[in-house]
């Protein structure tokens, strides 16, 4: 069972070598499940009972389903994201080295482990913007082959590597794309005919390279997984899994997939843009309900955060806080910060863990140390636009932005099963007391 679901997921992993890759295959499976698309520049007409999804900029996503008893609604809304480090192409890309190689020109998208990087069969993906006589049309780009690598500098040529290193990543980083029988305008062409288009119709583009490794189930059980990108399409495949299976009459589920996490949320797709408020507010309207139906909604609403969260690294435990640590195959992570870089507190960890108490799933908790500085995620970020009690979860993993990360092939099953017990609840609160019905 756990290596089956395994499997499924990093077939959908496999699919997605960038977020415009992972937001048409969610928009794909949404549809497949009978979710009509929006957008958001066209008047809408939602229904009681129906199902919905809309993107902004092709890279994030956002998918809702309305019961059918909606006097009295909430929201109930797990986020993840769909963009992961990398790095992006530039616009003038080429590079040419002594009339005998080729480079690619790029630049760091989020922050990557750089070591991962070499030596490995890369390729490039992302979208192209197309002119198409007088309108523009978006295509997406996958070159499906080993393409480009980042070659590793020999030892005796730095002797001192293995004793630490800082990697420029305008000097280190960049791809080799070809020998000396490559030209200038190759990488182009090559996009180009990716895209099914001709060259001289692309007028912008949005591409960044990828692992072309394909994704390992191993260890001495099978009980470890590793791919590209599992922070945090896992996370995010987990959620729309259990969105897909869960419902409650009284709920408007939410699914939300926001691009750019990696370099900030500070974007128009971002989680801290005005998506998910634009979105809830036009659900609000849609259904003839008023602003103070709106604001009484929300107040009794709950989100899920999931992002995924660091493991104990066998070869440093002492990196991770003595009490307050977490492995793979032992279940959920709930992330606190005492300086709020995440939304857990006492009542929505108490909630989540209600949770997973009915959908008999573990749960593990994770906190930094103290004398460590953490990262943050996605949940406090959107809770600017959208207050309401939120509890930041995720999976653990070792080697988080690697271009290869590692997993426990248990945790995906965990948080489908999670998930479909928070999209099969309705929650409320009166008299400063929340219920989960």
């Amino acid at each position: 069972m756990y290596k089956k679901i395994s499997q499924e997921m990093t077939a959908f992993l496999s699919g997605c070598p960038t977020a415009f890759h992972a937001v048409e295959k969610i928009g794909k499976e949404l549809a497949n499940n009978g979710y009509v698309r929006l957008r958001e520049n066209e008047e809408w007409r939602v229904l009681p009972g129906g199902k919905y999804y809309v993107t902004r900029n092709d890279s994030s996503i956002i998918a809702f389903g309305i019961g059918t008893e909606v006097e009295d609604y909430s929201f109930n809304i797990a986020a993840s994201h769909s963009d992961f480090p990398t790095f992006k192409i530039k616009e003038n890309a080429e590079i040419e080295v002594k009339k005998k190689y080729m480079q690619l020109n790029t630049e760091g998208y989020g922050g990557m482990l750089c070591a991962t990087w070499f030596d490995r069969p890369l390729s490039v993906a992302g979208r192209v913007i197309v002119k198409e006589k007088e309108h523009f049309t978006t295509k997406l780009v996958d070159v499906d082959r080993d393409l480009v690598m980042i070659p590793s500098m020999a030892i005796h040529m730095n002797r001192a590597v293995n004793d630490g290193y800082a990697y420029n990543k305008q000097v280190d980083m960049l791809p080799l794309f070809g020998g000396e029988d490559s030209k200038k305008g190759d990488f182009k062409r090559i996009i180009a005919e990716a895209a099914g288009v001709l060259e001289e119709s692309v007028y912008g583009s949005d591409l960044y390279l990828y692992n072309r490794e394909q994704p390992s189930v191993w260890g001495a059980q099978e009980e470890f997984i590793s791919s590209q990108h599992l922070d945090d399409l896992q996370c995010a495949y987990a959620s729309l899994k259990g969105f897909l299976e869960g419902h409650h009459e009284k709920s408007i589920n939410v699914y939300a997939c926001f691009d750019n996490e990696e370099v900030g949320s500070g974007t128009k797709q971002g989680a801290g843009s005005t998506f998910l408020y634009d979105i809830l507010r036009r659900i609000n309207m849609g259904l003839g309900k008023t602003e103070e139906d709106y604001y009484r909604a929300v107040a009794g609403s709950f989100m899920l955060s999931a992002d995924n969260a660091h493991a104990v690294h066998p070869n440093h435990p002492e990196k991770t806080d003595v009490g307050n640590c977490v492995y793979m195959n032992e279940g959920i992570v709930v992330k606190s910060h005492a300086g709020q870089k995440y939304t857990s507190d006492a009542v929505s960890i108490a909630l989540f863990r209600g949770i997973c108490e009915k959908a008999e799933v573990p749960v593990q908790f994770f906190a930094n140390r103290s004398d460590e500085a953490g990262g943050s995620t996605l949940g406090n970020i959107s809770s600017a636009k959208v207050s309401l009690n939120a509890v930041d979860i995720g999976l653990p993993q070792l080697a988080m932005h690697s271009a290869y990360e590692t997993a426990g092939i248990k945790d995906t099953y965990y948080m489908i099963r999670a998930m479909k017990e928070f999209f099969s609840s309705h929650f409320c609160e009166k008299e400063g007391i929340i219920f989960m019905v």
